[in-house]
């Protein structure tokens, strides 16, 4: 079946290569990586959820510009 350059499908396929770039960056830089600690015990320096997820998104955004050619690596 033929595609047309520029369609979606090859939008998506940006997608899902700077999803794959995320999963790449965060696991190389350990964004993900969640302290141990024991029961009962939260340690004071330790991110929010809700803080983790908007890095992650905001790590994807990223991730996409530069896929696309809008975003400079630095």
């Amino acid at each position: 079946m033929d595609q047309v350059p520029g369609s979606a499908s090859s939008a998506r396929r940006n997608e899902d290569i700077a999803l794959d770039l995320l999963k790449f960056v965060a696991t190389t830089a350990g964004v993900t990586r969640t302290s141990s600690t024991s029961t009962g015990f939260v340690a004071a320096g330790s991110a929010k959820s809700e803080d983790q997820v908007e890095h992650l998104l905001e790590l994807y955004a990223r991730c996409l510009a530069v896929i696309e050619g809008k975003g400079a690596v630095r």
